[in-house]
């Protein structure tokens, strides 16, 4: 049996991956003057987006995929005769599942022998690249359809995202912060922790200084993950590889835990909200332990 799998770009699978692993993203838009709209990685670079936001400080928005952005992809697979899973940000932070599920409903009219899932992965960047491993992972072990969609329901429920960022301007901007407001503060070098988890976020800590904020985030992770830290894929979520990312490295590696190769680094919907100084671990369960 043929499926194809379809995200959106909040999963910050990079371009390779997603040649390599043959998935179709689904571009977020992004704005910096809230008139005109690019596609995420089409129309603008990952690259071009942080230099407008570093270097010219400015405040992106985003705009979710639109249904017909949706048909467009799904049906191009239905057309070869290719069932689909689609995976998406967590509905509560985007209406990108919203747009999909509507596509998905269109389009089922059209062709009743095929099979579309669209799925609510209450995830988003790190946790949902990895929710996305996990579905190739069995796609290549050669699980049925079937059995793919039962073991996805239950891992969705073990990810897990914390992170960092200087400050929380990006997120308050953006109108994601939600209950992490709780974090907001104007004390000299407190830096905030944010948790998403249950497809939101929600505040953690607040210590003075960076290396303490990693430091917190470290010893989290290692006390969550327990005697069990084998049964998960872990990874670091940055804009780029920095002595930040090297100290987490050098720290988890000291109680063997290991990481997924590559760093995944948060693209520009995410970067969006966040801001270029994120830094961050994150987790999920495999699928062998659900």
């Amino acid at each position: 049996m043929s499926f194809k799998i379809v995200c959106d770009t909040s999963s910050d699978l990079s371009i390779n991956e997603i040649k390599k692993f043959d998935i179709d993203a689904v571009p977020f838009y992004i704005s910096f003057d809230g008139a005109n709209y690019k596609k995420e990685m089409d129309e603008m670079s990952t690259e071009e987006f942080y230099n407008k936001l570093i270097e010219q400080k400015l405040f992106s928005k985003t705009s979710m995929p639109t249904i017909q952005d949706y048909i467009e992809v799904f049906e191009k697979n239905l057309r070869e005769e290719k069932d689909i899973i689609c995976i998406c940000i967590s509905s509560k932070l985007s209406d990108s599942y919203s747009s999909a599920i509507n596509a998905k409903n269109i389009l089922s009219e059209q062709y009743p022998d095929r099979k579309i899932t669209v799925i609510d992965s209450s995830l988003a960047t790190g946790s949902e690249y990895l929710f996305i491993r996990q579905l190739i992972n069995m796609k290549n072990k050669g699980f049925s359809y079937e059995e793919i969609i039962e073991k996805l329901d239950k891992i969705k429920e073990t990810g897990k995202v914390y992170f960092t960022v200087d400050s929380l301007d990006h997120l308050t901007h953006g109108g994601r912060i939600g209950k992490a407001s709780a974090l907001a503060g104007t004390l000299l070098n407190i830096k905030p922790i944010i948790i998403v988890k249950e497809g939101e976020l929600f505040p953690g800590n607040k210590v003075r200084g960076h290396k303490k904020a990693l430091q917190f985030i470290i010893d989290t992770v290692k006390e969550d993950l327990g005697e069990e830290k084998d049964k998960y894929d872990v990874c670091l979520i940055t804009i780029s590889r920095n002595d930040s990312v090297e100290f987490i490295r050098h720290e988890f590696a000291k109680s063997g835990l290991k990481f997924l190769n590559n760093t995944v680094m948060v693209g520009s919907t995410i970067g969006s909200h966040v801001g270029p100084t994120i830094v961050g671990v994150c987790y999920i369960k495999k699928y062998e332990y659900v």
